[in-house]
């Protein structure tokens, strides 16, 4: 039943950064994009994110569940050394609700309207920045464990940990991530005249992706970070990389085609593969303190415990996954039965 327990932390893992990276990669291209294109990309978003955005972040609520019932060492030591960017994470993703509502559904509208317009596209942002800054923390082996009793200042603990060079080039990886994606998304929805814009949006974020992530890698082996280490010599994990970059190909294909579900399909199989070259080649181990790598398996929950979760999930998976393919399918998010 472990497994099963595993495969919905993994599952609910890649459907959070697919759907909730894509929701915060519209705001970023927001951002970054002229006055004129942010009014044409800020009626796409309402009119393709607007009605099923809420269910974005039902994933990450459950991957903190499971932490927190089944893998509670993990859980310690994730939400006490980084208890400061999961709250700016937190507190980022409830700014970009306030302001998602309240720029759309605000009754009257005045200059309040700029505020929140700001506010979604600066927490859209900076969200996945922290977030990205917080599993960069968790591979790095900056965290210090003090359960030994030994004394260390609030900032060794607590600052250090997260807020260093390699952290925050995981987190601009993962905010370029999330634009690629939303930029993938948005040319299948964009009117034909406005194409263009996101197809150039998708290049220069495909770019950035590949330029980032070149030099997250080549500063973790220069200051010999394990994982990193581990990751350049490890088969499976180049490889996966490798498919990753080749998928490039067929997916720009089906860009200048009109396909739209083909190039969802490749880029969220790119983003799956980024996922296990990550995650894969170095299970169970999956989060490095300054003493060494602890396995996901160690301390876990009882198997009374674990066998009730795992049955939990797949009760509440077998009626959640239905309905979220019926709410993506209603709002056209999924375009299955329709022609390219």
């Amino acid at each position: 039943m472990i497994y099963v327990v595993l495969f919905f932390l993994a599952f609910s893992l890649l459907l959070y950064v697919l759907l909730a990276g894509a929701d915060f990669g519209a705001g970023i291209i927001e951002l970054f994009s002229s006055e004129k294109n942010q009014v044409i990309t800020k009626k796409t978003v309402y009119r393709v994110m607007g009605p099923v955005w809420e269910a974005n972040h039902i994933w990450i609520i459950i991957m903190i569940v499971i932490l927190w019932v089944a893998f509670p060492a993990y859980y310690h030591i994730i939400v006490i050394y980084l208890h400061i960017p999961l709250t700016l994470m937190l507190l980022g993703i409830t700014l970009r609700g306030v302001a998602f509502v309240f720029r759309h559904y605000d009754a009257y509208k005045d200059k309040s309207q700029i505020v929140y317009d700001w506010m979604f596209k600066i927490s859209s942002f900076v969200t996945p920045i922290f977030l990205g800054m917080t599993f960069g923390a968790m591979i790095s082996g900056h965290i210090i464990d003090s359960s030994e009793g030994i004394n260390y200042t609030f900032k060794a603990l607590y600052i250090d940990s997260w807020f260093h060079l390699f952290s925050l080039l995981t987190g601009f990886f993962f905010a370029a991530l999330c634009a690629f994606l939303s930029s993938v998304l948005l040319i299948g929805e964009a009117a034909a005249i406005n194409k263009k814009v996101y197809v150039k949006k998708a290049t220069i974020a495909t770019v950035i992706v590949v330029l980032i992530g070149f030099i997250t890698i080549l500063y973790g082996y220069y200051t010999a970070i394990p994982f990193v280490i581990d990751f350049i010599h490890n088969p499976y994990a180049i490889i996966a990389v490798i498919i990753s970059a080749v998928l490039l190909v067929p997916l720009w294909m089906s860009i200048r085609k009109g396909r739209r579900i083909l190039s969802r399909i490749f880029a969220g199989s790119q983003v799956l593969l980024i996922l296990i070259a990550a995650l894969v080649p170095h299970y169970p181990t999956i989060l490095f303190t300054s003493e060494g790598g602890i396995s996901i398996l160690d301390n876990i929950a009882p198997d009374s415990v674990i066998k009730v979760l795992g049955i939990s999930l797949l009760i509440g998976g077998s009626v959640i996954l239905p309905g979220l393919f019926h709410l993506l399918k209603s709002f056209k998010m999924i375009k299955i039965l329709e022609r390219p």
